[in-house]
C-alpha cells in the first residue's frame, strides 16, 4: 500500500485554506516528501503525521513556492531528535540553494545530504522503490517524480521443486538474494512466477505539457499534475507564464492512459477550481479538482502486499 497526500495545493501564493505546493507518500514506513512550500509544517499536522519520518525530500524546482518551507521543517525535525541523514533531491542548484535558506537553521543534529539532477531522466534507487526523475518545461529547470513500486511474482513452490531448489534457500530466494552453492547459481526467477503489476504514482507541477510527461505518467494508478488555469481562454496565459491548464493537463492524462488524476499547484486567482469540473471530465473523466488534505490508499490489485 503507497499512501499520497496532497498537503499543499496552492500556486505562487498561499491563501486561507489552501497551502503551497507539498506532497507526502509513505510505503512500508519510508517517508517521502516532494517538494515544501510554505504551510507544509501545518499540513502535516493537520492530518496527524510527523515529521520526523521523513527520510528523503524531492524539490521539483528551486522557486519560492516549492521550498520556502524547508528551513522551519528541517529545524522542527531536528528538535524531534531525528539523527539519522536526510537526502535532498533537485535540479542542479539545489545543494546551494537549501545550504543558503538553512543559514535560518544552524546546526541540525543530522546530515543533510544531496543528490542533483542533470539528465532529462534519471533513476534514483530507494529502499522501498525506484524514484524515475525526468524534465519538464518551466522558466527554470524543473523535474517531475514518478514512485514505482515493482512487484515480484507469486512463489511456486512446484517451480522450486522442478528447479531441484533446496527448500532451505526458499526465503533467502523469495527475498530477492542470489545463492551460489556447490558450483550451482540459484535465482528467484527459479522460485517465482511472472512479476505482478506494481503500483505508480507520478507527480508533476510547473510545467508546460511536454511528451517527457506523458511518458513518464504512462499507465500510472494516480497523476498529480498542476492545473495553474481552469478558466475558458487562459491559454496564452498559461504559455506565457510557462504553466497549463487543467485541460491541457487533462489531455495527458488521458494520452498517458492513468488511472486518476489529481489536479493542484493552482492560481490564486481561482478561488473556485471545482465549478470547472464538468468541463475537465468532458476530456478526461477520472479528474479530481483536489484540496489540500487530499489522500488516498493505493492499493495493489489483490489487496495482497
Amino acid at each position: 500500500m503507497l499512501e499520497v497526500c496532497l498537503l499543499g495545493t496552492s500556486g505562487m501564493m498561499p491563501l486561507p485554506g489552501r497551502f503551497l505546493s507539498s506532497c507526502l507518500t509513505r510505503y512500508n514506513g519510508f517517508g517521502l516528501l516532494i517538494d515544501c512550500g510554505e504551510g507544509t509544517q501545518v499540513a502535516l499536522r493537520k492530518r496527524a503525521f510527523s515529521c520526523h519520518d521523513i527520510d528523503m525530500i524531492l524539490i521539483t524546482h528551486t522557486h519560492g513556492d516549492h521550498v520556502s518551507g524547508l528551513p522551519g521543517l528541517l529545524l522542527s525535525m531536528g528538535n524531534a531528535d531525528r539523527t539519522e541523514p536526510v537526502l535532498i533531491v533537485g535540479p542542479k542548484g539545489t545543494e546551494s540553494v537549501v545550504r543558503s535558506l538553512c543559514v535560518i537553521a544552524p546546526e541540525l543534529p543530522f546530515e543533510i545530504r544531496f543528490q542533483e539532477l542533470t539528465k532529462p531522466f534519471e533513476t534514483i534507487p530507494c529502499r522501498e522503490y525506484t524514484i524515475e526523475a525526468f524534465r519538464v518545461s518551466h522558466n527554470i529547470v524543473c523535474y517531475g517524480y514518478s514512485i514505482v513500486v515493482r512487484r515480484q511474482g507469486r512463489f511456486q513452490p512446484e517451480k522450486a521443486s522442478a528447479n531441484n531448489v533446496p527448500m532451505s534457500m526458499w526465503n533467502r530466494l523469495q527475498k530477492g538474494q542470489i545463492i551460489e552453492e556447490n558450483g550451482i547459481t540459484y535465482t528467484p526467477d527459479m522460485i517465482l512466477g511472472p512479476e505482478r503489476k506494481g503500483l505508480k504514482f507520478t507527480y508533476c507541477t510547473d510545467s508546460r505539457p511536454t511528451p517527457s510527461i506523458v511518458e513518464a505518467a504512462k499507465d500510472a494508478d494516480l497523476f498529480v499534475c498542476e492545473g495553474m488555469y481552469g478558466e475558458p481562454g487562459s491559454e496564452k496565459k498559461a504559455r506565457d507564464h510557462r504553466h497549463m491548464t487543467f485541460y491541457e493537463a487533462a489531455k495527458m492524462a488521458k494520452e498517458a492512459g492513468v488511472r486518476e488524476m489529481w489536479l493542484t499547484h493552482y492560481s490564486p486567482s481561482l478561488v473556485h477550481p471545482e465549478q470547472y469540473a464538468d468541463n475537465v471530465r468532458e476530456i478526461f473523466r477520472n479528474t479530481v479538482i483536489s484540496r489540500d488534505g487530499q489522500f488516498v490508499d493505493l492499493m495493489f490489485e489483490d489487496n495482497e502486499e
